[in-house]
């Protein structure tokens, strides 16, 4: 018996809103001046702990408990990929990166750890 490949939309949409996402994240850590292989390691920090978060509040919703961290470190890797997604729209110069936004940039490896590590060794 040959089994069909079906092409799920649902996951087609998300793989590539996930490919424009990763690619945005990665044009304004270039352009705030964190090149080459950390540039690439921006989008997959934001994304694994927007990932991370989201199976621990979903696990800490089926057995029933309250997801008041995990859901926090959601939005904050949430709210990461929404601003660089804006912020490559064109309302920034990528050229010349205000000089706050360069420390948010390079203060989010530290942030993403303790995030990322908390939701790791929370029970």
């Amino acid at each position: 018996m040959v089994k069909r490949l079906r092409v799920d939309a649902v996951i087609v949409q998300a793989v590539i809103a996930g490919a424009l996402s990763f690619s945005h994240l990665h044009d304004l850590a270039e352009a705030a001046g964190q090149g080459g292989w950390k540039a690439w390691a921006y989008p997959i920090s934001v994304d694994l702990l927007l990932v991370a978060a989201w199976r621990r509040m979903r696990q800490a919703q089926r057995a029933g408990l309250r997801a008041g961290g995990p859901r926090l470190w959601f939005l904050v890797a949430l709210t990461a990929s929404l601003g660089a997604n804006v912020a490559t729209a064109g309302l920034l110069d990528l050229d010349h990166v205000p000089a706050w936004l360069r420390v948010l940039v390079a203060g989010w490896p530290a942030v993403a750890f303790f995030g990322g590590t908390l939701l790791a060794h929370t029970p």
